[in-house]
């Protein structure tokens, strides 16, 4: 094995245009993979609005992963008082109207409910209810739309409880992801 002798300042600069060769080369890789990846997430807009999340989100990849935005009830009497759970109605008309919504941005991305794979609930106190989380009406309206004889798939669920939704008056809010084959 044959020794060389090279000056420390020479050293280093060797060294330097070393991991700046490597460094260049790894961000030109990373930024690659980058590009390529983003190219496997699709992102659907709201509908009508310029709020800035997405109504779904698709990863794609042997299956199409889609994230669904939460979705709240929507407003069911408009001579209530704005504001109020009589605005939105009761526990299983609020799950019924936010699982309806999810139904239709599923359908909009050729999905259906029985593509979903996991939900999460999150639910108010009903003030109507003694201050307490109405799982029965949560469970009606759910048991219409899931381990139907039309549709038995059923997704994992979290259901938790929250101090507020963003819209007062509402009692739930129900976000979903969903997988596909492509």
């Amino acid at each position: 094995m044959t020794r060389v002798f090279v000056e420390p300042a020479l050293r280093a600069a060797l060294l330097t245009s070393v991991v700046l060769t490597a460094s260049v080369a790894l961000t030109s890789i990373g930024l690659a993979a980058t590009e390529a990846k983003a190219d496997e997430v699709v992102r659907t807009p709201l509908i009508g609005s310029d709020f800035p999340i997405s109504a779904a989100v698709t990863v794609r990849g042997d299956l199409d992963t889609v994230y669904v935005s939460g979705a709240l009830p929507p407003v069911i009497n408009k001579d209530a008082p704005k504001g109020s759970v009589a605005a939105y109605g009761d526990m299983a008309t609020q799950t019924v109207g936010a699982l309806t919504s999810i139904k239709a941005t599923l359908a909009r991305l050729g999905l259906g409910l029985g593509d979903v794979v996991k939900m999460t609930v999150f639910m108010v106190a009903d003030p109507t209810k003694d201050n307490k989380l109405d799982f029965e009406g949560l469970m009606k309206g759910y048991t219409q739309f899931f381990g139907t004889p039309e549709q038995p798939n059923k997704p994992a669920r979290s259901a938790v409880q929250v101090a507020a939704l963003v819209a007062p008056g509402a009692l739930v809010e129900i976000e979903v992801i969903a997988a596909k084959p492509h």
